[in-house]
């Protein structure tokens, strides 16, 4: 039985993906910048520092960490103001319940404070997560897996009594790096043949599928 479950958010708990990249087009576009929605879909789940950066440097474009985060700061405003499209994904909010009070939980997000912060706001669901990491509280982005170690600290527990519930590879790498177990969806960007090559302990279709997640966890 464990006593923690760590949740991602984007892909995971929320159908975010259109916004995200939606987001990230726009910002980009205001320095005369384009890529495909698959190159930033790809990568969502790293950050947007890490992911702009990525984006610059294959689009050949000087930059400096002054342009990145003015980058940054622009992606997030996006993704505020086009938050009204956002919905928790089937399931997840049903699972929350389920958990709320029977496992502490935390969030441990790439995505920025600010974001989430409204994201967890305008979905009513702050209150289920006694715990919220994001990127700012982070010096390296999934799949190192500092994020989600410093969440568990955050809940005064230990990694081997942790699952971490994630939708991307780059989430499952930092669960097992930080030696927790990982219950894998692929309501996110990867395919459940891409989520299955990372050797999750578990993937269900989607969160729904609420009884095999609670067994996994309680038994």
């Amino acid at each position: 039985m464990f006593e923690t479950v760590i949740f991602d958010w984007d892909g995971t708990l929320a159908d975010t993906r259109k916004v995200v990249v939606a987001s990230f087009q726009k910002a980009l576009d205001e320095i005369n910048c384009r890529v495909s929605d698959d190159f930033i879909e790809q990568r969502i789940g790293i950050g947007s520092t890490k992911t702009f950066k990525e984006i610059l440097l294959f689009s050949k474009r000087d930059f400096d960490e002054k342009l990145v985060q003015l980058l940054s700061k622009h992606k997030i405003q996006n993704q505020i103001e086009m938050s009204r499209s956002i919905s928790l994904l089937p399931g997840s909010r049903q699972l929350l319940e389920s958990l709320y009070g029977v496992a502490q939980l935390g969030l441990a997000s790439s995505n920025d404070r600010e974001v989430i912060n409204h994201m967890l706001k305008i979905t009513d669901t702050k209150r289920f997560f006694k715990a919220v990491v994001t990127a700012e509280d982070v010096s390296n982005p999934k799949p190192d897996p500092e994020i989600f170690l410093k969440c568990a600290k955050n809940l005064k527990t230990t990694p081997e009594k942790c699952v971490v519930v994630e939708d991307s590879t780059f989430g499952i790498i930092a669960a097992k790096r930080a030696k927790m177990k990982c219950i894998a969806v692929p309501t996110g960007v990867h395919s459940r043949k891409i989520l299955k090559k990372a050797n999750p302990d578990l993937i269900l279709d989607s969160l729904r599928n609420r009884s095999a997640f609670l067994a996994f966890v309680f038994n």
